[in-house]
């Protein structure tokens, strides 16, 4: 009788504990919290976080709580990999991440064997769509999109001047930058220099010193913040004037932090800025009140959570490739950033690109605005 109430009483406590572990949705979120790119890691953390408090405040998805685990890839291909691995292990069901294009790609090789929806709010790499993967989605555009107006622009203002391109050998850099080279050459215009650099370079000299000898006043950079700050800081130093254009790869207040004062007059391009969306200004301000500035991808962050709840809630079921096709239905779902829907890639239907300028304000903080042109 006393091992038939033990047996009873394990039983009893193995399916609380198999209860207790339903009563939760593991999502992942992944992005560089380490290294250069750690600003973009936080701000990933800061949106997911705020949407998590949110949406468990209101009950959660479906009377289940969302419970967010961490990943730091240091905006490493490898270790993004490794961190996919342990999401795997950890039993994570949903993935808000990665950052960089070249790490999104693998990582979610492994998502999509293992079961696990990825959403990212900031690889913009068209192949991370372009593979038939039932489990890729982007809260961003794609470079191809923002390539494409890129080039445009450059040939409209500055078809008369010496181009320059360059890339920084990621899967983002190059992919950017091949989308402005092709749209240029489209337009009839020759490039006066090709280059490429490396993440985690600090000297530019001999660069410099080629763009010099080619008589380039407008460079195009495909990647991201650190070394395009460091690139036009020293560009300026050595006495080479020159216009810089980038990526939403520099939307980052730490880009005008590294560049000083020859980030005045830069380029970019990146979609409408998030913060003045009709629907994210309760949330701008709440974030604001606790001392946070949510730039760049911190309502994209907050928007995939939005998502993978609308997902789940369409879908009836809180399986992951379930909740996938429910959201490559198209339906559109309402999000801080406005109504998102998707297509059978995985891409928005919407997303557009704008062009932005990099100036002091009046508090002579650096800062983008939206070029009116």
């Amino acid at each position: 009788m006393k091992q038939f109430f033990n047996i009873g009483l394990a039983l009893g406590f193995s399916l609380l504990a198999a209860s207790a572990a339903q009563a939760e949705i593991k999502i992942g979120v992944a992005g560089p919290i380490t290294g250069s790119n750690a600003a973009v890691g936080e701000q990933f953390r800061q949106g997911a976080e705020r949407a998590a408090a949110h949406i468990n405040a209101a009950g959660g998805i479906g009377g289940e709580k969302v419970s967010l685990v961490y990943g730091d890839d240091a905006s490493d291909p490898k270790q993004g990999v490794s961190v996919a691995n342990r999401f795997v292990a950890d039993g994570v069901q949903f993935v808000i991440g990665h950052y960089n294009s070249g790490v999104s790609i693998p990582a979610s090789e492994v998502y999509s064997e293992n079961g696990i929806l990825q959403i990212t709010p900031g690889s913009t790499n068209p192949t991370f769509t372009e593979r038939n993967l039932w489990n890729t989605f982007r809260v961003c555009g794609r470079d191809d999109q923002q390539g494409a107006v890129a080039a445009r622009y450059l040939a409209e203002h500055f078809k008369n001047k010496q181009i320059a391109v360059l890339d920084d050998k990621t899967a983002y850099g190059v992919g950017i930058s091949n989308e402005v080279k092709k749209g240029l050459a489209a337009a009839g215009i020759k490039i006066a220099a090709s280059d490429s650099i490396s993440v985690g370079d600090k000297d530019y000299s001999t660069l410099i010193a080629k763009l010099k000898e080619a008589k380039v006043s407008v460079i195009y950079f495909g990647g991201l913040y650190t070394e395009a700050g460091l690139i036009i800081r020293q560009t300026a130093d050595q006495g080479l004037k020159a216009v810089l254009m980038a990526g939403d790869g520099i939307t980052s207040a730490e880009y005008g932090q590294i560049a000083g004062d020859a980030a005045q007059g830069t380029l970019m391009t990146f979609a409408p800025d998030p913060r003045v969306a009709p629907g994210a200004k309760a949330v701008v301000n709440e974030f604001r009140k606790n001392g946070f500035e949510p730039e760049t991808y911190t309502l994209y962050a907050f928007a995939a959570l939005e998502i993978v709840k609308a997902g789940v809630e369409n879908a009836g079921s809180s399986d992951p490739e379930a909740v996938a096709e429910a959201l490559h239905s198209g339906k559109p779902i309402k999000t801080v950033l406005g109504e998102i829907a998707f297509d059978e890639k995985g891409d928005r239907r919407d997303e557009d690109y704008t062009m932005y300028v990099w100036k002091k304000g009046k508090d002579g903080k650096l800062d983008y605005s939206m070029l009116k042109d």
